[in-house]
């Protein structure tokens, strides 16, 4: 095990070496192969039957592995993958998933895409990556998958190939991924490349919320520096078994719970295909940690959130050493109750997309700071600063101040693939506009106070939705609570809060709006409406999807306010909210019935005018 890593001290000490000096490789497939050179037998991967607590999981060792990857990068290669060109894939967790990142960024660039997204969205990604190649779950492992290849194999003629995984029929440009690339040597590369630094590796779609997909790019320096900043920072090791059920088209599950304990030569415990969507992993998973002597814990706040709802029983969790989740900021009566029921640390941490992976955490061997992402990991950069409206630094904020959080160092991505998204985003010297906003306490420690996008702003007042949050988590019957700003026309937002209860709870909303005025200190953040909902939207990841919960509250506000107008007209007036390429979020009001005219229209105008939300009428 490494040395204790307590404090920002102990953070800013590791500083004193270069880290080029630190690193065992410049990129993943020399890191993972580096590995398994030195110990093949050791398991790499374990996938379990989800459901099924018996059945003997299927282990692939680091050896097999490494040899599968490198057939894999051969049969990429041999097929037209180079440095530069692009692999897409469209798979749930499988060991071909795996092998596609490792051995495809070993020939070339690695585009992982949400196999969730609509159709036309993975055109877009895929069009933006400008993909040759395509690997996708046929249909004997995910006819949901599959179902969207075809739509995607017409609009996308440049597709070159597509490897299907899992079995199913073949076609004209439909290779079998298994029996492809069972006929390549599995100990060398065939292209005799060396991988450079600063070569990309792969492709992140990133602000999907538009419709409009940003490609983060990492380069396989970025993947090398996290492998080791956040393998210090979690202390993998070989010894180490890890939870795995995070999707690999994101960073979580294919950098922090992918690409870096591999290298370290952790064992990753593969929940289920679907990963923590399997409703038998969250279920299960005491007696999973029970059962394969699982060390450290790892995922998001939600899929922690729902922990607390399963008893332990007779389950022995003494083998954890320390759990670790980021993506989004933990409820701090979560942190609280998860650190009594661990017994263990448990490590809060924070970064991006456009970071390859975390840029802080709390220190493991550390006093606990619920609530705060933690110090500046070794190697990384961060700072709070004041930025000036065209986006220069200003300069950085003092203590406890709350400033635009930044970031540089090796893991900052070189930009986007669409350049035009850059300028917004990049700032000079290298750092990362993160667009959240945070303070540095005097231990060093990050305290995230929300995103600048996020705050509700009221009457020119802002106001931190995470005060109105953090009291309603209070709640014994709150399994999961969010606030946003609902249009107001007189104060442009006003604070409004929907509530997930736990399982069997039961609280109306009432009770739920009196509690959170008990307990928000400040009044003008006061939630004006609350409204339960059965689940949550979230992201792919367990994020919390706020968009559509500010949808929904437009939708909510102009069909109060239209009511009159509908009812005087003898109409029907329907309200739609979503996602615009061009106004980020677009109103669609439709009016059906015979009196819907040009009069009807121009009401709708006159109330909603004041408003700063986009919106088209059609009839």
């Amino acid at each position: 095990m490494r040395s204790p890593l307590r404090d920002n001290a102990d953070a800013r000490a590791l500083e004193q070496t270069p880290l080029e000096n630190l690193l065992t490789a410049t990129n993943a497939f020399d890191a993972i192969r580096l590995r398994a050179d030195e110990d093949p037998d050791n398991i790499a991967l374990k996938f379990l039957v989800p459901g099924d607590l018996e059945a003997p999981a299927r282990e692939v060792s680091f050896g097999r592995f490494m040899a599968a990857c490198y057939q894999t990068a051969n049969m990429f290669h041999d097929h037209g993958l180079r440095p530069g060109a692009v692999v897409s894939f469209l798979l749930p967790l499988c060991e071909e998933a795996y092998c596609t990142i490792v051995g495809g960024e070993a020939a070339g660039i690695v585009n992982a895409v949400n196999p969730m997204l609509e159709d036309w969205q993975i055109v877009k990604i895929l069009q933006a990556a400008n993909c040759k190649i395509l690997v996708a779950a046929g249909p004997e492992m995910s006819p949901e998958i599959w179902a969207k290849v075809a739509t995607l194999r017409a609009a996308l003629p440049e597709l070159t190939v597509t490897f299907q995984v899992g079995g199913g029929d073949l076609a004209d440009g439909i290779k079998s991924f298994a029996e492809t690339r069972a006929s390549y040597p599995d100990d060398h590369l065939i292209s005799g490349r060396r991988i450079q630094p600063h070569d990309i590796a792969s492709y992140f779609h990133t602000g999907g919320t538009t419709g409009t997909p940003k490609l983060a790019q990492h380069t396989h320096y970025m993947q090398a520096s996290q492998i080791w900043s956040t393998g210090v920072a979690i202390d993998y090791g070989p010894e180490d078994s890890l939870t795995t059920g995070l999707p690999l088209f994101h960073i979580g599950g294919s950098i922090v719970c992918g690409l870096v304990p591999l290298a370290h030569g952790t064992t990753l415990v593969v929940l289920a295909p679907n990963g923590y969507r399997d409703p038998s992993t969250v279920r299960d998973m005491w007696r999973l940690i029970h059962q394969h002597r699982i060390t450290i814990l790892g995922t998001v706040p939600t899929v922690f959130g729902a922990l607390l709802n399963i008893p332990i029983g007779n389950a022995d969790i003494s083998s954890i050493r320390h759990g670790f989740t980021g993506g989004a900021p933990l409820p701090t009566e979560v942190g609280r109750a998860l650190i009594k029921r661990l017994g263990k640390p448990l490590l809060e941490g924070y970064g991006m997309t456009e970071t390859t992976s975390f840029v802080t955490m709390l220190p493991r061997n550390g006093e606990a700071a619920v609530g705060s992402a933690g110090i500046v990991m070794p190697h990384c950069r961060v700072r709070a600063v004041e930025l000036a409206d065209d986006g220069r630094i200003v300069r950085d904020c003092d203590v406890d101040e709350i400033g635009v959080v930044i970031m540089g160092g090796a893991s900052v991505t070189p930009g986007y693939v669409q350049e035009q998204y850059n300028a917004d985003a990049l700032l000079p010297d290298g750092w990362l506009n993160s667009g959240d906003l945070g303070r540095f306490d005097g231990a060093g420690r990050l305290w995230l106070t929300g995103r600048a996008k996020d705050l509700i702003i009221r009457g020119g007042h802002n106001i931190d939705p995470a005060v109105i949050e953090e009291a309603l988590h209070r709640h014994p019957a709150v399994e999961l609570a969010a606030a946003i700003g609902k249009p107001d026309s007189y104060a442009g937002e006003l604070p409004i809060a929907y509530v997930q209860l736990k399982p069997g709870a039961q609280a109306s909303a009432e009770e739920l709006q009196a509690f959170a005025r008990a307990h928000i200190p400040e009044r003008a953040a006061n939630p004006v409406n609350l409204w339960l909902l059965d689940a949550m939207p979230q992201t792919a990841v367990g994020k919390i999807f706020k968009p559509a919960l500010r949808w929904d509250a437009i939708k909510r506000v102009f069909t109060e306010l239209l009511a009159p107008v509908a009812e005087a007209a003898d109409v029907e007036i329907a309200v739609a909210a979503g996602a615009s390429d061009v106004h980020g979020t677009l109103a669609t009001i439709t009016g059906t019935g015979a009196n819907s005219n040009d009069e009807l229209k121009r009401k709708i105008d006159q109330i909603l005018a004041p408003f700063s939300i986009k919106y088209e009428i059609k009839s």
